[in-house]
């Protein structure tokens, strides 16, 4: 791991501190919205147990939050005014929105904001200095309270203006930036699995392209006891062995990459055994069941078969440390989803029985949600690309931005 993940966190202020004291909280609120109404408030539930933790303690919030790529302009399309609403219906604290995003414009406003209470400013990408991360606009952040609490594990990998200006900001003015309990809680599971696994220790790495997890292929292979693969980008690894991909989809700049892997993982790294296969990718698609040494000239590989499932289920339920990013297939689709949901049902059983089941958050969590296991998981991560980043060893630069012990 590249950075030290032993940060100050909401727990360790002296509860008494925070009763009128202005707290500036970076949340994900990152929600997809439907016709300007919340379509999923997962995201705002998560941040709910830092939220209530703040107000019940007496303090006056002041939140921040991006929602969407607004590319640094004004767009009512991503207003965060929806997500205050639906915030307001979800705690027990006032909740005030203001339509302003920088906290210069937004401070007499969030003056007014009452002790207990939260004030949630505008989208901060509305903003071009968020992104660019100018200090100007992480100081007028910082000035709007005494302590800065970041609860975005989702975007610790961005070094931005309300993410790593703001905390360098809040802690040259002599203040404190600390990990809020969502963000405590995503180090905390991630890092056990990193330096001290309980073993047998298996990840699991889908999706489609090589190029984008090398980083983490890499960094796990010398921690894990099996390394199972899936999605499409083990069909770069079949081309790598010489088998035949059909019109599948393949990285042909990554296969001496692939190689190369393979030749170092020897038996740890396991590909699939057969494959589902179709002419199409839909949901109507004629799918069909083949030996990955079977694919046609036609075919295009979508998921992971029956007898890879139940391979890697049987590698996952001995497992004590599970790791998993990425999905098996097109899981979206009905005939391709079997593969992912199978695998997302054997990490649940292992947990079950006591193992440590960690996922990675975007669509592996999709998949822990519609197989309505998400509950019987150790962890389900808030943050796809933060994880995957902090699984391959990188700095997280939110993270690295926070006071240390």
């Amino acid at each position: 791991m590249g950075f030290s993940l032993n940060k100050k966190t909401i727990s360790d202020v002296e509860l008494s501190w925070f009763e009128g004291s202005g707290v500036v909280v970076r949340a994900d609120l990152n929600v997809p919205l439907d016709d300007g109404v919340v379509a999923d408030d997962q995201r705002i539930r998560a941040s709910l147990p830092t939220l209530r933790f703040l107000t019940s303690s007496g303090a006056r919030v002041v939140l921040l939050s991006h929602l969407g790529r607004p590319k640094g302009e004004v767009d009512p399309e991503f207003s965060l005014a929806p997500v205050a609403a639906r915030l307001d219906e979800l705690i027990e604290a006032p909740v005030r929105f203001i339509p302003h995003s920088d906290g210069a414009e937004a401070a007499s406003q969030v003056a007014e904001v009452p002790q207990g209470g939260i004030a949630l400013l505008e989208n901060t990408r509305f903003l071009a200095g968020e992104t660019k991360n100018d200090p100007a606009l992480a100081q007028s952040w910082a000035e709007l309270g005494e302590l800065f609490v970041n609860d975005a594990f989702g975007t610790a990998h961005r070094a931005h203006a309300s993410t790593v200006g703001l905390a360098e900001a809040m802690r040259a003015r002599g203040h404190d930036a600390v990990a809020g309990l969502l963000m405590a809680r995503e180090l905390r599971y991630l890092e056990s699995v990193l330096r001290a696994p309980e073993r047998p220790f298996v990840a699991i790495i889908g999706g489609a392209k090589i190029s984008s997890k090398i980083g983490v292929v890499s960094a796990l292979l010398p921690r894990v006891d099996r390394l199972l693969i899936g999605g499409a980008m083990a069909n770069t690894f079949f081309r790598a062995l010489g088998l035949e991909t059909g019109a599948s989809l393949v990285e042909e700049d990554s296969l001496d990459v692939a190689a190369r892997l393979l030749e170092e993982a020897g038996e740890r790294m396991v590909l699939p055994i057969d494959c589902v296969v179709a002419s199409e990718v839909s949901e109507h698609a004629s799918a069909r069941v083949v030996a990955r040494d079977a694919v046609q000239g036609e075919d295009k590989i979508l998921d992971i078969g029956p007898k890879t499932r139940e391979r890697f289920g049987d590698m996952i339920g001995r497992a004590r440390s599970i790791v998993w990013n990425g999905p098996m297939g097109v899981f979206e689709m009905e005939p391709f989803a079997g593969g992912t949901l199978s695998i997302v049902e054997a990490v649940a059983l292992a947990c079950d029985g006591g193992a440590l089941g960690v996922l990675g958050g975007g669509d592996s969590a999709a998949a822990a949600e519609r197989a309505g296991v998400a509950h019987r998981l150790t962890h389900v991560s808030t943050g796809g690309g933060a994880s995957l980043e902090l699984l391959a060893g990188a700095v997280l630069p939110g993270v690295d931005a926070l006071s240390d012990f």
